[in-house]
């Protein structure tokens, strides 16, 4: 993108609006110099939605006196409109959209400083001129879909951290404009690497991406809107005049900002199901019930006697936390050494570097060693890329728009970085064998230019030349499976901007035929393969966040997908997995809710449909969810990370489809993304966490009983945001790998068998690594490194069997 692209979002820390010809004032968007609009008590946003929606040329009407020559922008805005815009707007709405986002030339004030300002004013009737804009633009806005849960960044050049203790409410009255990418607000032309900085680091639940009606078509925005009410999470300290508050937007008790219209959706909708309707009624005609079947089944109970099987029903018990660096956000686990330990590598976004935590094979780990990678580094990915039978990884770098591969030595290091080129912000990966040559390809989704590219592999850990295909608007992410059965790889792209999934069919050359688009609800965030009819083709089942459903598209024999079949989920749904829980060979799915704090199962039927959703509590906004058998009685279980609070949540499978009450256990501050593996190898499940907001990964060890041991924490990077594992160094014993956003390395901390690991060691990458994987890139045993994205299918055939070990890993935050 452009820099002066962003210029209105970034340019200046002081640009000067004018009042009048003698008057200035102070205003900026992403980057602000003033310090009131952070923190400020005003009047709610109300009476506008009274005024009729009237077309833009009469909706600005009343501002011709405040905005100089305004016709002139409402013509171009009008002019740049196409007659059928997206999102199903109007040809008006979606140019008030574009309006607001086009800069007056200087010194005069744009639509959008004037707007802000008066907003942020404490005299509402000042406002009253924008009200038919405001009806207009309002209109617009709600009509586009929420963004999934996610991320984004604000800053001002002030020291803030006294005015934000944690706990602290805090209200944006003015339309907000922010970024998902951190590098931008580090470049020297807007906040820079010195002097008193702010960062806000905002989980929103209501953004909205304006790109496709922005004057500026590359611009990569999340528009929040007035009355954005958030909490003080916590805060962070990494440099010395470097100051960043987490905030978390939550829903107000009170209204602050004035629905535009009767029905409008300022926030996601959650649905209230029908047995809510009815919570009291139900409840007792069930007990009435019960009661009468308790007798029977107690009089037959009591007559057998029962041999029962030595269940355990609480797996963990205090948690270990290891240091790691700051912001960690995502965690992998594998055999780093061939030693048969398993270690851990942690992403430390905020660092910019990956920590490897190396086994000592006691459920221990060494201290972490850390690899450079390109700044804000969100995942990694391990594999072995050249042949030889040693750990290589991948890191997507998404500010140099390249893949960083790091070749393994087999003694957990790494030989110096490879970058390759791929398209604007790759953003996940997939690593499969494209073209029938028996060496690992891979397929990286770009955000910001909306295309895929497929890289070759030549097997001795170098890749061909990209061969870009299009996809939907904003692929958010990716997986690779045979959909036809012609023993040719396939790929699947999510695209959240687009509402529909890109399916791509390949020839077995490396080539692929062009997407296939199927639609499959508003702003699909996750997706995972899997034969949910039994009748030998995958199908693809599809988290949608807006619609708050799941969405399942029954694959036929050509590779070509049936009309999608809606099934209701909590609100916010974000991570999905499969797996069968009632142990009726038939695939189950379960789904994270993050606005909902639940987890919603719906159990497959064996036809391609499923039962409607059973929900169960977990803890605050999940985010990372996986399965595995943690109390080691055969039957399927969940493990939900609540980034809300300092705990995750353990939910026993019954092995009928049912589950038992949530049972917490302490992690350290800011949950994000879970792996589980047996770390000491002593046959039980153990369980990684990293914690976003204090630096660490947790190792929670099980124990012979079911319990756990005391958390470990490990050291690791600044910013760590994807993390794998596999044997680095031939010693058997499991090292870890972690991307570091930040300061463009990763991190390999070497296993040292029980449980513990070795300080880091750092290897540079390129910018913005977001992603890294393992595998063997040259043939030489040794695994190698290479970056990507999130998503990894790697058992297409049959994913019933990766149901310890999930297949698909989703992103730690969305993009």
């Amino acid at each position: 993108m452009e820099d002066n692209e962003y210029y209105r979002i970034n340019i200046s820390n002081t640009e000067n609006y004018q009042t009048s010809e003698n008057v200035t004032t102070e205003e900026n968007a992403i980057i602000s110099n003033d310090a009131n609009e952070f923190n400020m008590e005003q009047n709610p946003v109300v009476g506008y939605s009274e005024e009729p929606l009237l077309p833009l040329v009469k909706a600005c009407a009343p501002l011709s006196n405040i905005l100089h020559d305004l016709s002139t922008y409402v013509e171009i805005a009008l002019n740049e409109t196409p007659e059928v815009p997206p999102d199903e707007l109007t040809i008006d709405e979606s140019a008030a959209i574009r309006l607001y986002t086009i800069e007056w030339e200087r010194p005069h004030r744009s639509l959008y400083s004037m707007l802000n300002y008066t907003l942020k004013m404490a005299d509402r009737e000042a406002l009253r001129p924008y009200f038919k804009y405001l009806k207009l633009f309002l209109t617009a806005l709600v009509k586009i879909p929420c963004v999934p849960p996610l991320t984004v960044w604000r800053g001002v050049t002030k020291n803030l951290s006294e005015e934000f203790p944690p706990g602290t409410v805090v209200t944006w009255w003015s339309f907000s404009s922010c970024t998902t990418s951190l590098t931008v607000l580090e470049n020297n032309m807007y906040l820079g690497y010195t002097g008193d900085r702010t960062l806000f680091s905002v989980e929103v639940i209501n953004g909205r991406i304006i790109r496709p009606h922005s004057h500026f078509i590359t611009e990569d925005e999340i528009l929040l809107l007035p009355g954005t009410h958030m909490v003080v999470q916590s805060q962070l300290n990494p440099a010395p005049d470097l100051y960043i508050v987490h905030l978390k937007q939550i829903i107000p008790e009170e209204t602050l900002l004035e629905p535009p219209f009767e029905g409008a959706e300022l926030y996601p909708k959650i649905k209230k199901h029908w047995y809510r309707k009815k919570r009291f009624i139900i409840p007792i005609t069930f007990m009435v019930a019960l009661v009468i079947a308790a007798a029977i089944i107690g009089a037959i109970v009591g007559m057998r006697s029962a041999v029962k099987k030595d269940i355990c029903r609480d797996p963990y018990g205090p948690a270990k936390s290891y240091q790691t660096g700051s912001t960690p956000v995502s965690v992998a686990v594998g055999h780093l050494r061939n030693d048969n330990e398993i270690d851990i590598i942690v992403v430390n976004e905020q660092d910019g570097n990956i920590g490897v935590l190396l086994n000592k094979g006691s459920g221990t780990f060494q201290t972490q060693v850390k690899y450079s990678t390109g700044p804000l580094p969100r995942c990694v990915i391990t594999g072995d890329f050249n042949g030889d039978g040693i750990v290589d990884l991948e890191v997507a770098n998404q500010a140099a728009d390249t893949i960083t591969l790091l070749l393994g030595n087999g003694d957990g290091t790494f030989q110096t970085e490879i970058n390759y080129r791929v398209g604007n912000r790759p953003y996940a990966i997939a690593v499969a064998d494209y073209n029938n040559d028996n060496k690992s390809d891979f397929a990286a989704i770009n955000s910001a230019e909306d295309s895929i590219s497929i890289l070759l592999g030549n097997g001795d850990g170098t890749f061909r030349t990209q061969i870009k295909y299009a996809t939907g608007s904003i692929p958010i992410a990716v997986i690779s499976a045979d959909f036809n059965n012609d023993n040719k790889m396939d790929v699947a792209v999510a695209n959240t901007g687009a509402s529909t999934v890109s399916v791509f069919l390949g020839h077995g050359n490396g080539t692929f035929n062009s997407q296939q688009l199927y639609e499959c609800g508003a702003n699909p965030y996750s997706l995972i393969a899997g034969d949910f009819n039994n009748d030998n083709k995958l199908d693809l089942a599809v988290v949608v966040s807006k619609d708050n459903t799941a969405s399942l598209l029954l694959g036929n024999a050509d590779g070509t997908f049936q009309a999608p079949k809606s099934y209701a989920v909590g609100g916010g749904p974000t991570y999905v997995a499969a797996g069968d829980f009632n142990n009726d060979s038939n695939l189950d799915i379960a789904v994270s809710n993050y606005l909902e704090n639940t987890i919603s199962v719906l159990l497959g039927n064996g036809n391609g449909t499923f039962q409607p959703q059973t929900r169960y509590a977990i803890g605050s906004t999940p985010m990372a969810m996986i399965s595995a058998d943690f109390n080691n009685d055969s039957i399927l279980d969940l493990v939900g990370a609540n980034t809300g609070e300092t705990t995750i949540s353990v939910l026993l499978g019954n092995g009928n489809g049912t589950f038992q009450t949530q049972v917490k256990y302490a992690t350290g501050n800011g949950p994000t993304s879970l792996i589980s593996g047996d770390f000491n190898k002593d046959k039980q499940t153990d369980l990684a966490v990293a914690n976003a907001y204090e630096y660490t990964v947790t190792v929670l060890l099980g124990q012979s009983d079911g319990t756990l041991h005391t958390q470990t924490q490990f050291a690791t990077g600044t910013r760590p945001s994807s993390v794998t594992l596999n044997y680095f160094n031939s010693d058997r014993i499991v090292d870890v790998v972690v991307a570091n956003q930040d300061d463009n390395t990763i991190s390999l901390l070497l296993g040292k068998g029980n449980g513990m690991f070795e300080t880091q060691i750092k290897y540079a990458t390129g910018k913005n690594p977001s992603c890294v994987i393992s595998i063997d890139l040259n043939h030489d045993h040794s695994l190698d490194g290479t970056g990507g994205g999130f998503w990894d299918y790697q058992n297409p055939k049959n994913p019933k069997k990766s149901q310890k070990n999930p297949e698909i890993q989703n992103p730690p935050f969305p993009p």
